[in-house]
């Protein structure tokens, strides 16, 4: 019984952290600190430990010795290597997605959520809608386990964002998940997944050449 409440207290600061990451509240080589998130977050420092060791496994942060936990940064092969899974992974389920509008809700509550940051100039909340978004093109599969996947996946790119200008990169993508979204509201899951394709190249290429 003990342990389940431990593992489950676990799962929540795993679910917790990740979800800071993705919406770019934890950047790359931040140091987290167990006496400032036990209690924010709610549990013990044995059980954050836990979720930490998660997180190290899953790639989003780094254990220095004899310094602490750290965000992880991502070299540009890791990038290019998260790329080539999302392009695999997005571009098939949207592909092989049903037409079905209930299936496009969350498509285009993502795209009003971008719509409506980008005309306050939030651009970082712009991003966070922008892994919203992606999430819902695997959510289309109807795999719960795809779906965690692409959780782990999308709070991993985010730490990629932050080597380009927020509003650079974001911009243009605001416009193409609109286009994508209406294409595939039109029955047209085939024609959607090639405008994904294309974007997720040119969106290789701006993360990249601004890491470079």
């Amino acid at each position: 019984m003990t342990m389940v409440l431990r593992a489950g207290s676990a799962a929540r600061a795993v679910a917790e952290l990740r979800e800071r990451v993705t919406a770019g509240h934890l950047t790359p080589g931040t140091q987290l600190s167990e006496a400032s998130l036990t209690g924010p977050l709610g549990v013990s420092r044995n059980t954050l430990r836990e979720a930490f060791s998660t997180l190290i496994e899953e790639g989003l942060l780094v254990r220095i010795p004899h310094r602490g936990v750290f965000v992880a940064t991502l070299t540009a092969a890791q990038i290019a290597d998260i790329y080539r899974v999302r392009t695999l992974l997005e571009c098939t389920a949207l592909r092989q997605a049903p037409v079905d509008p209930p299936r496009a809700e969350g498509l285009r509550a993502a795209v009003d959520e971008a719509e409506r940051h980008a005309r306050a100039n939030a651009w970082q909340a712009v991003g966070t809608a922008n892994m919203h978004f992606h999430e819902q093109i695997i959510a289309l599969a109807g795999s719960p386990r795809l779906n965690q996947w692409m959780k782990q996946l999308t709070a991993e790119l985010r730490l990629a964002f932050v080597t380009a200008d927020a509003e650079t990169l974001h911009r243009p993508f605001v416009a193409r998940n609109a286009e994508i979204t209406a294409a595939y509201e039109a029955g047209e899951a085939g024609p959607a997944a090639d405008l994904l394709h294309d974007y997720l190249l040119m969106s290789e290429r701006v993360v990249l050449g601004a890491l470079a």
